[in-house]
């Protein structure tokens, strides 16, 4: 079979498209016919060595931590009704927070039984893959943010696959939105997923647009950028504010300094805390599935590259010109 291998660390260059061989599925496994293959951001940065103190992987080994396609074997103990069904999930090897978030960049890949979703018919099979990590993580956010109506709630990185998700839930939810992001076009996009404001981050001075859209600040912070970015937010959330950081794309989570904290009154929520391995993960995706097909949630899917163009795939999302998810289709 086809597959994307990452010869070494290295930029997007050290992905080259091998022959590989067809896996075989253990007890508990089924092996999938990938249609999509989820590209991620922890995708660049494995790629590149970083975060190996986190995900144990070694060159040579096949990127990609989410898929959706048709199950075509089960393994032992693995109900064989699941063969020919249509699934989204991740690949056998990833976890939530951890795990070796690899195998997906295939023609074939293999997952866990209980972890297969089954994708309604409503539903495509680039949509499902997007919605794998960022569905359920988007559910997760929102419920631990517990937006209000009436709450004013800045969104960092809006244009992303999971900023575009939560402008959507906020909104759901009764709050005022302001999704701040780099650049007209995603701009444009957060504005017609519902943000009522929207502020270009790259621009001087931007908190204090945010401070004045919101009236002197915000109940609620969204933070997918991290970094700078994110640690600019704490002067915009006011006091009794909450900031849950789920990105990292800024460079890194943002710092806060606790005595920071403390002064302003705010609580700050990070990925670990939200990314629990005990939550039922696989019903919060369940549950993005079904706002999609009923059509109450738009998925964002802003490129599609075939899988003999995951170099393409890499480049995109590193130079930040990526709306929405990027997806690898096979």
């Amino acid at each position: 079979m086809r597959a994307v291998e990452v010869k070494e660390f290295g930029g997007p260059e050290v992905l080259a498209v091998v022959d590989a061989p067809e896996p075989v599925a253990a007890a508990g496994e089924v092996v999938i016919r990938v249609a999509a293959a989820d590209v991620g951001f922890l995708d660049l940065l494995l790629r590149s060595g970083a975060g190996t103190e986190y995900f144990p992987v070694h060159p040579p080994f096949v990127p990609g931590s989410v898929v959706a396609g048709t199950v075509t074997a089960a393994g032992p103990g693995v109900d064989t009704a699941w063969i020919g069904r249509r699934v989204a999930t991740p690949t056998a090897g990833s976890g939530v927070g951890g795990g070796s978030p690899t195998g997906g960049y295939a023609e074939l890949a293999l997952a866990k039984a209980d972890t297969l979703v089954e994708v309604p018919e409503e539903v495509n099979l680039v949509q499902a893959a997007a919605l794998v990590s960022d569905g359920r993580t988007a559910i997760a956010v929102a419920d631990r943010a517990n937006i209000q109506p009436g709450d004013r709630v800045l969104i960092t990185a809006a244009a992303g696959g999971l900023g575009t998700l939560l402008i959507q839930l906020a909104r759901a939810a009764g709050a005022e939105v302001i999704a701040a992001a780099r650049g007209e076009a995603k701009l444009a996009l957060a504005q017609r997923l519902g943000a009522q404001h929207v502020v270009d981050y790259s621009e001087p001075r931007w908190v204090d647009q945010v401070r004045a859209l919101s009236d002197g600040g915000v109940q609620v912070v969204l933070d997918g950028a991290g970094g700078a970015i994110g640690t600019a937010t704490l002067p915009a959330t006011v006091r009794g504010g909450i900031i849950l950081g789920y990105g990292n794309a800024a460079g890194g989570f943002a710092p806060f300094e606790p005595e920071a904290i403390a002064a302003q009154g705010v609580t700050v929520v990070s990925l670990f805390e939200i990314a629990d391995p005990a939550a039922d993960w696989k019903a919060m995706q369940e549950q993005a599935l079904r706002e999609v097909a009923a059509g109450r949630l738009e998925v964002v899917i802003g490129q599609t590259f075939p899988l003999d163009d995951a170099v393409a795939a890499h480049e995109a999302i590193a130079a930040r010109a990526a709306l929405g998810r990027t997806i690898l289709t096979v």
